[in-house]
């Protein structure tokens, strides 16, 4: 039920800040260009080799908080805009299960090499993208 009421709460995150209107927060100026999810465009963003190799590049770069106790474990829930030349940008963490982790995420995310930009009728746009980062 728990992951039910969660990949709710990530769609509606997704669908929320996909709005016409939303401008983020940050260094990122809002010159016309409009802010999509994954479900509405053509081409969906892909991390360059594939979303393994993003999980791998995720378990390589991210360092535990040591001030984490071992038996805490979770996933920390991250969204980020992808923008058109494929950069990461306005990350935020929806939901981390403390200690640092959503620190850590953030950090591990700007560090992140190119995306593959998504597009719609052959077009580069910018894309919301949300996804869990698991702890262990």
């Amino acid at each position: 039920m728990k992951k039910i009421l969660i990949l709710t709460l990530i769609c509606f995150t997704q669908n929320i800040f996909s709005q016409e209107n939303y401008v983020p927060k940050g260094n990122i100026t809002n010159d016309g260009n409009k802010l999509y999810n994954t479900a509405g465009i053509d081409v969906a963003p892909e991390f360059i080799g594939g979303m393994n190799n993003f999980y791998k590049f995720i378990s390589q770069n991210y360092r535990i908080p040591k001030e984490k106790p071992a038996s805490t474990k979770g996933k920390v829930f991250a969204t980020f805009v992808i923008e058109k030349d494929g950069s990461l940008n306005d990350i935020k963490i929806l939901r981390d299960i403390g200690y640092g982790t959503g620190e850590e995420a953030i950090r591990v995310l700007k560090l992140c090499p190119k995306w593959n930009p998504g597009k719609l009728k052959d077009k580069e746009v910018r894309v919301l993208y949300a996804m869990p980062i698991a702890v262990n």
